[in-house]
């Protein structure tokens, strides 16, 4: 019985292999167990979250389109949609909900892109840039809103800009699609009629424009001095009415505000640019509605009329709006910047 057992602690193959000693080699490879913890043995540690499924996400989130994000990525839509799902099994979170367009983000995704969004754009504005020197010329700044302000405001304070070397790319168009345009990449910078809805796009008031009704001085003439202050819009019965587009925006919003009650009737002659409506008005063509800013010199001269000068007219905000992830740009924050100081002077 003795040989057989101690023939069993040296001979590993039939009895319980023995433990090496903590002197030889092997158990110099043998790493020690950890301490258990309090509840058991200790956790490994959770994987590092990638990066660029936080990037991917931060673009979702701010175009609120799976299909809008991918380009802005470089990646496939499939691939967007994979990586989100891959972060929401990581967080244990749901992000976002498909609709019938695009995708609305949920509480978390939302607090989750304030936490988020600024260390990725400072990251974006390295690692996009590829270098640190300084010497690459800055990207153009793609600038967006209605063509009579843009023509009329904005180009003539951005101009010693230009002369200093900032690139422009001016777009023009209604305030729904270029807002659209924002949040898919196509613009940096959009002059909004409205404010845009949701928490994916921020934007300041740039302008208040100041709506007056003016005519031609032979339409004034015409029409009668004081009339409309005295019998309203009756008084202006049987003259043509210019407007911007088919449905009278402009005029509607003003018959409303100062009249207190519901335009009826056609328009004349419709142009989808108020300069065009101006010249039309200040031709002879009839009457219209436009902001101040924009009929000013005309007002001045004479070659327009103000037909009534209510103590409350009607006023419009224009927005200035940014796409998020544009601070890589230096030039961008510069016409923001340029356009926020000079708007006090329209």
């Amino acid at each position: 019985m003795r040989n057989r057992e101690s023939n069993g602690s040296r001979d590993g193959s039939r009895g319980t292999r023995s433990e090496p000693s903590r002197d030889s080699p092997a158990a110099s490879r043998v790493p020690p167990a950890p301490p258990p913890g309090p509840s058991g043995p200790r956790q490994a540690p959770p994987a590092p979250l990638n990066l660029s499924l936080l990037r991917t996400f931060l673009a979702v989130h701010r175009t609120g389109s799976y299909t809008a994000a991918a380009p802005l990525l470089g990646l496939s839509q499939p691939t967007v949609t994979t990586q989100i799902r891959a972060l929401e099994r990581h967080l244990g979170r749901q992000l976002f909900e498909r609709q019938s367009r695009g995708v609305a983000s949920t509480p978390f995704a939302d607090e989750l892109a304030d936490r988020v969004a600024g260390p990725i754009d400072a990251l974006s504005a390295v690692t996009d840039r590829g270098r640190l020197d300084g010497d690459d010329a800055a990207a153009p700044v793609h600038l967006a809103g209605p063509a009579d302000f843009l023509s009329s405001c904005a180009l003539r304070v951005l101009a010693p800009l230009v002369a200093r070397g900032v690139r422009l790319r001016v777009t023009t168009g209604l305030s729904d699609d270029l807002l659209e345009g924002l949040r898919t990449g196509r613009h940096d910078l959009v002059v909004s009629a409205r404010r845009p809805r949701g928490r994916t796009l921020e934007s300041v008031p740039l302008a208040d424009e100041e709506f007056v009704l003016v005519a031609s001085p032979a339409w004034a003439e015409r029409i009668g001095p004081d009339r409309v202050a005295a019998e309203g819009p009756s008084a202006l019965c049987g003259v043509p009415l210019v407007t911007y587009a088919e449905d009278l925006p402009i005029a509607r919003r003003y018959w409303r505000h100062v009249f207190g009650r519901r335009l009826t009737g056609q328009a004349a002659l419709t142009m989808p640019d108020l300069r065009g409506v101006l010249t039309a008005v200040a031709a002879g063509a009839g009457v219209t509605v436009l902001p101040s800013y924009l009929c000013r010199a005309e007002l001045a001269s004479g070659a327009l009329v103000p037909l009534l000068s209510p103590e409350d007219p009607p006023i419009n905000t224009a927005y200035l709006v940014q796409r998020p992830g544009t601070a890589d740009n230096p030039h961008v924050g510069l016409v923001r910047d340029h356009l926020l100081s000079e708007s006090r002077t329209w």
